[in-house]
This record gives C-alpha cells, structure tokens and sequence, in this order.
C-alpha cells in the first residue's frame, strides 16, 4: 500500500510518500527555522503563510521523486492536530483537496502518533509492544504501546515541554534558536556539575517549568554581578538537569510494566546525550533501545505516512468536514 504523507503542523511543511509503513519512497521537507530564528522562536502567522506557499511544490516533490502518479497513491494521510491551528488547516485543507480530486480515502494522524511511527521506518524489525519516550519542542509523553493503534499514557509534562525549555533557555544565554541542536552543541564544552539546577519531582510526569525559571535567574544574577555568562557550562549543567528526569522516568516505566523495549522520538531525541545516556540506561537494566536516524526525530511527512498506514489498515478514514484540532491528545 502507497501512502501520501502531509506534514505542517509547525515549521516544517513537508510530504512524503512510504510503502507498507515501512518503505521511504520520497521525504520532502521545507524548513522554515532560519526565517524564525530572527524573531528567537516559531511565529504562527509567518509560519501559516510560508505552508501556504510551499504546500503543493513539497507534495509534487514527494510524487516526483517517488517515481510514481497520482494514480498508484493508495491514500493521503494528514496531521490534523496537535499543532498550532493555522499551520494545521494548511496541511489538513491541501489533504482534503487532494483525496477529494483524486478519490482516494483521507486518513487522519496524530502527530503524536507519527513521532512514534518513525520508528517502525528506520526499525523493520521492531513490533508492539514497547515504551516510547516522545520529547519535542510540544511534547514530552512516556507512552506504552500495546499494539499499533493501542496508547496508554504513562506520564507527560504538566508544563512547558522538554523542547519548549531548551528553546527558552538557549534564547535567555544568547545561543538562538532552534534551541536543541545549539544547547546540545554547546554543553560539550561545558561542565554538567557547574550548576545544580533542579529536578522536579512529580511522579510519573514531568515538569521543566521550574528547571527554566532556575536557570533563567541564574543567568539574572551573573549579569547583575557585571559577569559573563558561562554559555556552555549552563547549557551542559541544564542540558543535564533535562535529560537525568527523562532517563530515569522512561526506564522506570518499561521495568515497572515489564516492557523490555525501548524507543525514543521526538525532536529532543536527537540530543546526543538524551542518547548516550538513555543507551546507558537500557544496558544496565537488560533493555533494548532503538531512536530513529536524526532527520525522522524533527518534523517530517515520512512519520506521517506510516502513522496513516497503520491507521488505514485499522479502517481510521475521515470525511471532508476534518478539521484541525490544535490540542488533539493522543
């Protein structure tokens, strides 16, 4: 089966096309993040008017490179939520468009779902069930998945997410944005035990709004003082304060269900040392771990497209009245 993913929920627009869940045929993405990185994070209006332009050129890219017609297309899968509402209807509306005119079934995803089903592409072999940690700039959910279309949320954030924090905290040092891959680069330089920034404690959830609020008063502090900021030892320090509540939570979650398998995804997930020490994490306790290459961790159409494949071998269809549903939970 042939399925046409659409992707523009945030700053991406994206399409994709992917055989059987499993196959890439084509992974087209437009990144908007360096027209966002001047105002230090993604603005909705900018963001709905750049998917608006590029929607059609993405998806005849996907078709194109997949050396396929329209005609060969078996359905076209659509993220229709969470998101922010305007980026949405773009990608929802062109997705109605295009099953309307070329009579194929309209499946719709959660983008949720699709961080998860990233792994399903870059892992042939991995099946249900399995524990996956989806961290990203709107996210952070310790999820138990029974079976492809069966979702048990274990725990999620009760404030800003892993994402949100990094982005907020690189823009208050100086770094910019996209704040995740800058963090990530700077704490290499960086001393993790130069600052003891808080780890909340709450259960199963998580809660980085206080870690953020810590290190932005401490970065107040040093500039009230006349000091420079030590950029790389808050980044490693921070980064650090991050990913000790990630690991800990998600294995604790797979020994607690006697899940022995692991996923990452996300855009957090492609943090090289969320990486590093989750794979630490899951030798010592006899788990497997898989995390998808780095270009299926971000926003991406390929996710999208095997999410909807699985959906629609479920019978999840949808009519042409789908909307966008901006707070749409998993």
């Amino acid at each position: 089966m042939i399925v046409l993913g659409i992707e523009s929920s945030c700053d991406e627009t994206a399409a994709a096309i992917t055989k059987d869940g499993r196959e890439v045929l084509s992974d087209v993405i437009y990144s908007q993040a360096d027209i966002h990185s001047e105002y230090g994070g993604v603005v909705p209006e900018i963001a709905s008017r750049k998917h608006i332009e590029k929607i059609l050129y993405v998806i005849d890219e996907a078709v194109k490179k997949a050396g396929i017609t329209k005609d060969e297309i078996d359905a076209v899968a659509v993220t229709y939520g969470p998101g922010l509402v305007g980026a949405l209807l773009v990608g929802v509306s062109a997705a109605k468009a295009l099953a309307f005119a070329w009579n194929k079934p309209l499946v719709p995803v959660n983008h949720i779902q699709g961080h998860i089903a990233a792994n399903y592409v870059a892992f042939k072999e991995l099946e249900p069930p399995f524990i996956c940690l989806v961290a990203s700039g709107g996210h952070s959910h310790i999820v138990h998945i029974k079976s492809y279309g069966d979702f048990d949320i274990l725990g999620a954030t009760r404030d800003d997410a892993a994402g949100e924090a990094f982005d907020k905290v690189a823009r208050v040092i100086g770094l910019g944005y996209p704040g995740g891959p800058k963090i990530d680069k700077a704490a290499k330089d960086g001393d993790v035990n130069a600052f003891n920034f808080p780890r909340a404690k709450s259960g199963s959830d998580f809660s980085f709004s206080g870690l953020k609020t810590a290190v932005i008063n401490e970065v107040h502090k040093i500039e009230q003082r006349g000091g420079e900021v030590p950029k790389a030892d808050i980044a490693a320090s921070f980064q650090q304060a991050v990913v000790d509540v990630l690991v800990k939570n998600t294995v604790q979650k797979a020994l607690e269900t006697k899940v022995n398998t692991l996923c990452l995804a996300g855009g957090v997930a492609s943090n090289s040392e969320l990486r590093r020490q989750m794979d630490e994490a899951a030798k010592k306790n006899g788990l497997k771990l898989y995390y998808p290459p780095l270009r299926l961790c971000t926003d991406n159409a390929v996710m999208i497209s095997a999410a909807g494949y699985y959906n629609f071998i479920s019978g999840i269809k949808a009519g042409y009245d789908l909307n966008a549903v901006p707070a749409l939970h998993l």
